[in-house]
């Protein structure tokens, strides 16, 4: 048997997926750790799991507080070190990288080592972090097929999904939130980190949408509302478990980040995507968003024109089409990669 480090995280998108594979690689590792920073949120994820996790210092670049940056190089420098020692000490097989920032010093130390390093990018396009872990991984899977073709060593696989999602029973969860399920119950979701306009929009539309909708609302991280909330409403900051949310829920608004994408396109759950504009991010989410609605399995509402009317007007209109869309659900089924994905970490333990 062999070793196995895991590294990711940043959001809980960069981390998540890494649970999926975790009853895979369980059959051909005996060993796996996890290595990410000392306060992201997936050390929050992974401490419900029985792995052992490392801390290392990590660096995002600020997009908005760009004076900021200058403490990056200094920062991932001082982690690089403290993964090379963790690397040292475990000796693993194989690194496998999930992306984004956090995961950028363990890829680095493990190159320096000669470790063979797996990497998987969700989005359309590579990430920072992941343009990194490119040139120092022995292939890169992707979840989108024209990712892997920009890709030297590119491979195309789909997206991890959690068999949990899939084994929900819906009157347990129907219980967790207070809901009788008599009436279809709306989910929101900015994403782990939760997104501010999205919060302000939803409960500006409460008056319109509590009438005809249950409303499951995560709006994260010290996002909630002080009042006293409405008869149907539940929020939440953030949930580890959101699979009992979508088990409930006939319909959904979201950022559009592919794992939180893909689960949703994997259970057929109509969707109002509102993307992280460009002018906040690299203009990834627009990406995803836009193949996704090719398909025809998503509405799209850019964030520009979000108010709490054009919200309401985009959740009452994809719910009233959701039997066409079940149909373009079924042309386009959507796989999940997780065993394909531990089988190539493990061939490269070998």
């Amino acid at each position: 048997m062999a070793t196995l480090i895991l590294t990711g995280g940043g959001t809980a998108g960069h981390c998540t997926p890494n649970l999926a594979l975790l009853p895979y690689l369980k059959n051909d590792f005996d060993k796996i750790y996890y290595i990410g920073s000392k306060y992201g949120i997936e050390k929050q994820i992974i401490e419900n799991t029985d792995l052992e996790y490392f801390s290392i210092n990590c660096a995002k670049l600020d997009r908005v507080k760009k004076l900021k940056n200058f403490s990056i190089p200094l920062k991932v420098f001082s982690g690089i070190v403290q993964a090379g020692k963790i690397l040292d000490k475990i000796k693993p097989d194989v690194v496998f990288s999930k992306g984004g920032y956090v995961s950028v010093p363990t890829v680095i130390a493990a190159a320096k080592r000669k470790i063979p390093i797996i990497s998987h990018e969700s989005d359309y396009t590579i990430g920072l972090a992941n343009k990194i872990s490119t040139k120092l991984s022995k292939k890169v899977l992707t979840s989108f097929p024209d990712t892997a073709k920009s890709i030297k060593n590119g491979e195309y696989v789909g997206s991890p999904l959690r068999k949990s999602l899939f084994n929900v029973s819906k009157k347990e969860a129907l219980s967790l939130f207070g809901f009788s399920g008599n009436k279809p119950i709306l989910l929101i979701t900015g994403g782990s980190q939760g997104a501010k306009t999205i919060n302000t929009a939803v409960r500006n539309a409460l008056e319109q949408l509590l009438p005809k909708y249950d409303v499951i609302h995560i709006c994260g991280k010290n996002n909630l509302t002080e009042q006293k909330t409405p008869k149907g409403y539940f929020q939440a900051e953030y949930m580890n478990k959101i699979e009992n949310a979508f088990a409930v829920s006939s319909v959904c608004v979201s950022r559009a980040g592919s794992n939180t994408l893909f689960e949703l396109m994997s259970l057929k759950i109509p969707t109002v995507l509102i993307p992280l504009p460009k002018s906040a991010s690299r203009g990834d989410q627009l990406l995803n968003a836009n193949y996704f609605q090719k398909l025809g399995l998503v509405s799209v509402l850019p964030q520009e024109a979000l108010s709490s009317e054009s919200l309401t007007f985009a959740i009452n209109s994809i719910y009233a089409n959701r039997l066409n869309l079940m149909k373009n659900f079924e042309k386009f089924p959507i796989k999940d990669a997780s065993r394909q994905i531990s089988r190539i970490i493990a061939d490269f333990a070998n």
